[in-house]
């Protein structure tokens, strides 16, 4: 008879989980209870501080996933109405109102349109006879595309929804689960470093053209021009970073037998799939010309998908497999992040840490180091990159015009520092689906979160601002 575990051990190893579920729960609710019951800090009205208190709770929910991603948005938005955090249900419900909800809904039909019609099925094939068995070079593929769909598929959270379709295709074809350091470092590339691609454009989605506006008038040669260094430059790091994280995955034999890649002849309705996502790719590619909303195309391509004759989707298809808790969790965001602005926290909280950083304008370097430093934590309490880019570039560009420093290139700075990390599944638009999609959990998102803010820094002070310096925008005046 073989002997019984301990007791003692048993019951120890039976309570750890327990003891961590409620150490998850505990967390939020005493963070929570601390900044609602704490006395108004002067120059924050009850309303921002309730707004705060509500952002805190999501953000360590949506990072500890004690609950689903967008269970908390919803609870979220609850907690808004009850605490007070916003002036009436509308606003809490900002978000559902928004075009980038629906733009979400658009593209994520169209990813599913592009596998159904077995469209992403051969595209999957003809990426492993050019990667010839080896695992790296397809990730080097990976990598590459991300830059050079941009011109054809400018938004990031398009080209994400096409590719994690292709690429599950792959690692299906290659027999390689999801819990797999390969599929994990594919499905962290196309959730983290994808969108840097995209902000190297002006048409390049919601971060360019949010950022331009507030900077200045951008042509798009001169944003191509500045901004394409410091983004290229990020994705190329981070892919080695994330190459080194998993690259045991990396090892892994996969069969190559040419018979085993054979894709047949194309089918009408993979012809009708892709040309719906072309002659979307083009609306979105045009919209200067045109002037519509990146959401317009998104759901014009969603009622072509779903046309008799003409689609390749029933509505059904969507019901089941859609995954609308992705239209929840972007649409919460932007509530929660409305909130913050509109009540006056975000303002408060960046002003603050602003001021604290004041004692060191003798050194302009120091300066914008801790204006970085200051800049990555609000990005981290605002998982809305629009919020984001909205409350710190006024701020940024009007503090380093204080301390005598070019305020573009602080404002550019702070770009570069929020737009390059992911904390966690919820702080991005393509994130939100392809991390649901792959077994990544938050703490692996943050892990790389954080390694992706000290690659975001080092590329600013390394490359970016001697690079500005020499295209004619130096940091000190």
């Amino acid at each position: 008879m073989s002997a019984s575990p301990h007791p003692s051990e048993s019951d120890a190893s039976s309570t750890r989980p327990a003891v961590t579920t409620i150490l998850k729960v505990s967390a939020p609710a005493l963070v929570f209870a601390l900044l609602m019951l704490m006395p108004t800090p002067a120059g924050l009205t009850p309303q921002g501080q309730a707004a705060l208190a509500v952002m805190c709770v999501a953000v360590i929910l949506w990072a500890t996933e004690i609950l689903h991603i967008a269970v908390t948005g919803i609870a979220g938005i609850v907690l808004l109405i009850l605490v007070g955090g916003v002036s009436d249900v509308g606003a809490a419900l900002y978000g559902f109102s928004q075009p980038v909800a629906y733009f979400l809904i658009g593209i994520l039909t169209l990813g599913m349109a592009v596998h159904r019609s077995g469209l992403a099925e051969r595209v999957s094939i003809f990426l492993m006879r050019g990667a010839a068995g080896r695992p790296r070079l397809l990730y080097v593929q990976m990598l590459f595309s991300f830059a050079a769909l941009t011109f054809t598929l400018p938004s990031a959270s398009t080209r994400g929804a096409i590719l994690v379709h292709i690429y599950e295709q792959v690692m299906e074809r290659w027999d390689i689960p999801q819990d797999h350091s390969f599929h994990k470092a594919v499905m962290m590339a196309l959730g983290s470093l994808n969108r840097l691609g995209s902000t190297a454009l002006l048409a390049g989605g919601v971060t360019p053209v949010v950022a331009s506006g507030l900077l200045g008038d951008f042509s798009w040669g001169r944003w191509f021009v500045l901004m394409s260094v410091p983004f290229y430059a990020s994705l190329i790091i981070g892919g080695a970073l994330l190459f080194l994280l998993y690259r045991s995955g990396f090892r892994v034999r996969v069969d190559t037998d040419a018979r085993f890649l054979e894709a047949g002849p194309i089918t009408a309705v993979e012809v009708r799939a892709g040309a719906i996502a072309l002659v979307t790719a083009l609306l979105w590619f045009t919209d200067f010309a045109h002037g519509l909303h990146p959401a317009v195309p998104a759901l014009i391509a969603l009622c072509l998908i779903l046309m008799p004759r003409i689609g390749v989707l029933k509505w059904r298809d969507l019901e089941q497999n859609l995954g609308w808790g992705n239209f929840i969790v972007i649409a919460s965001t932007l509530s929660l992040a409305h909130a913050l602005v509109g009540s006056g926290a975000a303002e408060w909280f960046s002003s603050g840490l602003v001021g604290w950083i004041g004692g060191l304008s003798d050194n302009p370097w120091l300066f914008l180091l801790a204006l970085c430093c200051v800049a990555a934590i609000v990005r981290a309490m605002l998982p809305n990159i629009a919020g984001y880019l909205a409350l710190v570039i006024p701020v940024a560009m009007a503090a380093g015009e204080a301390v005598g420093l070019n305020p573009l290139v602080c404002g550019m700075a702070v770009v570069v520092i929020g737009d390059t990390p992911v904390y966690y599944p919820a702080g991005s638009t393509s994130g939100v689906f392809i991390f649901e999609r792959a077994s990544v959990g938050a703490a692996e998102v943050i892990r790389f979160g954080l390694i992706m803010t000290v690659v975001a820094i080092g590329t600013l002070f390394l490359l970016a601002l001697p690079y500005w310096n020499l295209v004619g925008q130096p940091l000190v005046k």
